[in-house]
């Protein structure tokens, strides 16, 4: 378990201040993550990677010469924000373009999609890029939806080594889909992780057994076996990953290929020593060839007991940029020149928003009272129940639903706060609350979330009092946008089989002329409704998914804490009627 932190909420970012004080020769900070300690050189395409805290190296530790150009780093396992991940991206910029790779996971698809669409408003050219090697996760005609894990390594390294050739853009990133194509992993898990803060692990595996095809988050694997010997293990991983790649990518006899044996956490060198003995001797036998291995900690998961195995079949390009030198913090190989002098005195990357407050009627700053108003019962109930949305999250995703939830929450509550004391109108204050929930929640919800308060605070604007129908209608677009935004639909499991029943039930009961409290109540009891039928349901979409029979009985985490919201923010309309 995680035994040395202060404040649980606090773990990351005070992680990421001490990683940056410790290796100034590769990195400075910015907002959102780190970049280079060199300004990236004029021309050069910018690699920008990123994810959830609690994976070190990955993220951060993977900045330097001949790897990414800049990391931006969300909270523990959980996406770094649009924001922060487009702070980052401006910092790294040179001139010719942003590359922006992450793992295949909903909330880092969202939030660096979104980032990619406010560089490109910036004048800023970027390209997303999301890694998906974990064979575990999705069968092969289903390729797209497989998550990323230790492949990360293999693909950013060969993106970056093509970007520091000084190719272009669309050149940097047909060579990061080359590389991922030719990459897979899959790993093995002896116990789960523990979150700082927490008394318990995310799952558990039972004695002298192992979980096969674990997930980094923290996510149950998709079965168990017996607890093998070394030996077994290599062969277990080995065979696996080679019968998937005889099948889906092409290769000729005498095939060369990048090979990293990637320890969780707990499990020690000289341990991940003894099985690559084996891999090796497997790998040989199977007529591969293995270049330059990587044999350690690069893909970490807290204290998860684990192992994970990854090869990249390797052709002449590919091989030049895996062998191409690099030095970063975790990551070094070959040799380099002098560094580039450390430029501290670049200013710091812009913040992304406007801190002025526009102006506002007073109808509409009265408003804003109920809006905070709402807003604290909404982090109060998110309050009282982030063990059991934790505990939900947990029979088939993460567990960390409750956790991203109340840093969201009160984030949104601080803004709203702060806004509505500088004067602002209702439709402001929603906006800072969304901006703060996505930013300081990251992940899917953190994303799904702030685009429901920037929906609903787009609708109310700055200048009328809300009416009801106006309220509805920005419940309404908000249940369209997070469609939109997330792909699900109803019937996928996720907040949305709550959304469109609760929208629905606004619009019709404000459509007869029913008092927003009364009409805002009858919506609550049709999501509630809604959230309890999510139990019957198999999930469709996200870390969920490869784990769907486990969730049989349950009701998604995310439903249920929009259910439990809608009810809350009645109780606050009530009051403030």
């Amino acid at each position: 378990m995680t035994r040395l932190f202060n404040d649980p909420a606090a773990f990351a970012d005070e992680a990421l201040e001490g990683f940056a004080a410790a290796h100034r020769r590769w990195v400075r900070p910015v907002t959102g993550g780190v970049v280079r300690a060199a300004a990236t050189p004029a021309g050069q395409v910018a690699v920008v990677i990123g994810g959830g805290s609690g994976h070190y190296p990955a993220f951060s530790g993977l900045v330097g010469r001949g790897l990414a150009h800049g990391a931006a780093v969300g909270n523990v396992f959980a996406s770094p924000s649009a924001q922060q991940i487009r702070s980052v991206a401006r910092a790294a910029h040179g001139g010719a373009g942003v590359l922006l790779m992450y793992g295949n996971y909903a909330g880092d698809v969202l939030h660096f999609g979104q980032a990619a669409e406010r560089l490109a408003a910036d004048g800023v050219e970027a390209r997303t890029y999301a890694v998906a090697d974990d064979i575990s996760s999705a069968a092969p005609d289903e390729a797209a939806k497989r998550r990323g894990i230790a492949g990360d390594l293999p693909v950013f390294k060969a993106a970056a080594a093509a970007a520091e050739q000084g190719r272009s853009l669309d050149e940097v990133l047909r060579v990061a889909e080359r590389a991922g194509a030719r990459t897979r992993s899959f790993g093995i898990a002896f116990s789960g992780c523990t979150l700082p803060g927490s008394d318990h692990p995310l799952f558990t595996v039972p004695e002298a057994r192992m979980a096969v095809g674990l997930g980094i988050h923290g996510e149950p694997g998709i079965g168990e076996e017996a607890l093998p010997t070394a030996d077994d293990a290599a062969r277990l991983l080995v065979e696996t990953l080679l019968k998937e790649l005889s099948e889906d990518v092409a290769a000729p006899d005498g095939q060369r290929a990048a090979v990293v044996l990637n320890g969780l956490g707990s499990v020690k060198y000289e341990e991940l020593f003894v099985v690559y003995r084996k891999v090796a001797e497997l790998l040989g036998e199977a007529g591969v060839e293995i270049v330059d291995p990587e044999v350690g900690e690069l893909v970490t998961s807290f204290d998860m007991a684990g192992v994970s195995l990854t090869l990249t079949w390797l052709d002449e390009g590919l091989e030049e940029l895996w062998r191409a030198p690099a030095d970063t913090p975790a990551h070094r190989k070959g040799a380099l020149g002098a560094p580039e002098p450390e430029d501290d005195d670049r200013a710091p990357a812009e913040e992304d928003r406007d801190t002025a407050v526009p102006p506002a009627s007073d109808a509409s700053r009265e408003a804003a009272g109920s809006v905070l108003a709402a807003l604290d019962a909404v982090a109060g109930i998110v309050e009282a129940h982030v063990e059991e949305l934790g505990r939900i999250d947990a029979v088939a995703g993460d567990g960390d639903h409750g956790i991203g939830m109340r840093r969201g929450s009160t984030a949104a509550r601080s803004a709203a706060a702060e806004a509505r004391e500088r004067g602002a109108g209702a439709g402001t204050v929603l906006h800072r609350a969304a901006d703060a929930w996505a930013d300081r929640a990251g992940g899917t919800s953190g994303a799904l979330w702030g685009t429901i308060l920037r929906s609903l605070g787009t609708a109310l604007g700055d200048r009328d009092a809300p009416a009801a129908p106006r309220v509805a209608e920005g419940v309404t677009e908000a249940s369209a946008a997070v469609r939109r935004l997330g792909g699900a639909e109803v019937g996928d499991k996720t907040m949305v089989d709550v959304l469109v029943p609760f929208a629905d039930a606004l619009t019709a009961a404000t459509a007869e002329g029913v008092p927003l409290a009364e009409a805002w109540g009858r919506a609550a009891d049709a999501a509630a409704d809604a959230a309890a039928a999510t139990a019957r349901l198999l999930p469709r979409k996200g870390r969920a998914r490869p784990h769907a029979e486990k969730s049989l009985g349950t009701p998604d985490a995310g439903a249920h804490s929009l259910a439990l919201i809608t009810r809350a923010v009645h109780g606050a309309l009530l009051n403030h009627h």
